[in-house]
């Protein structure tokens, strides 16, 4: 039997991230993400003093995936023909930039911006270098005709702007894929769309993630915002918080706190220049950089982008912030803690982490390195955060909605647990192997 449309996955096969699979229908290849598989590449890296330094090392480590057509190394005349981005996410996006320049990338329209910012305030690396690629954007009622294959775009609620969920039209049936989602977020009804169109379309496929099999926390980014209210009501010197730069929610949750409480919040120099970047899209809503300030770090030189934003928006520096402590949400991260020797926080601050533990797509926490310098500093460690990712419970219900006739489990560590906990749900639940084709 002549074999029409077959799924192979890449990334993402019993693990959190790397997500890559490649759709083929007919004479159609599409590949659904492309992202930076962290736990894989942290096996053999530690950037940024051990970092990959050539295409063809990270090709045999079997880190970047060997898609026949997708690398200019390979010389190969038949090119992929699309890739699809569900979000900015560097698990999902962070390796188009080994992609031939030739090849479409997909995305929604803030992901593009996110991926731009990204682009501009990160240190060039062979990793991440989106030059020269052909970035096409969409939004959510839009479908996308690529040979054989219908791309329809349906956003979905998740820790970063202008994230979607897909689903292709093939030959052989519909796929549906979830990229990463959740229904306890403030834009959940968006999540919901997209389950009653996967719904609506009676897939054959469902890829989903299932990130918190294990370990899922439930809570809501109002339950954060109230949380926040009762700790910064109770502290009486400075507040530093870490979250990371793209989640605008939880930007929302802080500013609001900063302005219930009287005090003025803080950001970063990158966190205003992505504010920057989103400032003309009318589906987010974000804070006016006029009610905000910028934290100025101490360099010697600063880059371009950077005078944009210190000659257009109200400024603090660490002595600034050692003087008004008690007027302040200082937005720092682990990596500048050593300013926070200048500032000397009084007795009385305190920080909050308000992003995944151990790891969020920007960083890996050193726990012992951060609870040194909290230490030293004088810091309680509040930890208060909402998943990125749909609950179990949610994820059944989801599944079941949209009734497909195999289940494919992605971007998690338990695909076990993920099958047992389904059986009832669907029967024919497989656990990819990295590099096996599957039929659709």
């Amino acid at each position: 039997m002549l074999l029409l449309a077959s799924l192979t996955f890449y990334g993402g096969v019993g693990e959190i991230g790397g997500n890559c699979i490649l759709v083929e229908d007919r004479d159609t290849k599409v590949v659904l993400d492309f992202g930076v598989p962290f736990a894989s590449r942290n096996r053999y890296y530690s950037p940024p003093y051990l970092s990959p330094r050539s295409i063809n090392a990270l090709l045999k480590l079997g880190l970047l995936p060997k898609i026949e057509g997708a690398y200019d190394v390979d010389k190969d005349e038949n090119a992929l023909n699309a890739v699809v981005i569900t979000h900015a996410h560097l698990d999902h996006a962070g390796y188009i930039g080994f992609l031939r320049n030739d090849i479409p990338i997909y995305c929604g329209e803030a992901a593009a911006k996110i991926l731009n910012y990204l682009s501009e305030v990160r240190q060039p690396t062979i990793e991440f270098n989106i030059k020269g690629k052909k970035i096409n954007t969409f939004r959510t009622g839009q479908k996308i005709k690529v040979g054989s294959i219908t791309i329809e775009p349906i956003h979905v609620d998740h820790s970063i702007p202008g994230a979607y969920g897909i689903i292709l039209h093939t030959s052989e049936g519909s796929i549906v894929y979830t990229g990463d989602f959740r229904r306890h977020g403030p834009l959940w009804r968006m999540t919901d769309e997209f389950i009653e169109k996967a719904a609506e379309c009676r897939p054959e496929v469902l890829i989903c993630e299932a990130t918190n099999m294990i370990g899922a926390s439930v809570s809501s980014e109002e339950e954060v915002l109230n949380k926040l209210n009762t700790l910064v009501a109770e502290t009486r010197g400075l507040i530093i918080a870490d979250f990371s730069k793209t989640d605008v929610d939880r930007l929302r949750s802080f500013y609001a706190v900063a302005e219930k409480s009287g005090r003025t919040l803080a950001i970063s120099l990158k966190q205003a220049r992505l504010l920057w970047h989103l400032r003309s899209d009318p589906k987010i809503k974000l804070p006016s950089l006029s009610n905000l300030v910028v934290y100025k770090k101490h360099k010697k030189r600063y880059e371009h982008w950077e005078h944009e934003v210190l000659n257009s928006t109200s400024s603090v520096d660490s002595e600034e912030v050692a003087k008004k402590q008690r007027e302040l949400i200082l937005v720092s991260s682990y990596y500048e803690f050593e300013e926070l020797i200048e500032v000397e926080p009084q007795a009385g601050s305190c920080f909050i982490l308000s992003a995944s533990e151990p790891f969020n797509e920007e960083m890996e926490l050193d726990y012992e390195r951060i609870t040194n310098w909290l230490n030293h500093l004088g810091l309680p460690h509040y930890h208060i955060h909402v998943s990125g990712h749909i609950m179990p419970t949610q994820l059944r219900e989801a599944a079941q909605r949209i009734g497909s006739e195999k289940i494919y489990p992605i971007h998690t560590e338990y695909p076990n647990l993920f099958s047992k906990y389904m059986s009832d749900i669907c029967k024919r639940i497989i656990q990819p192997t990295k590099g096996a084709k599957y039929p659709i």
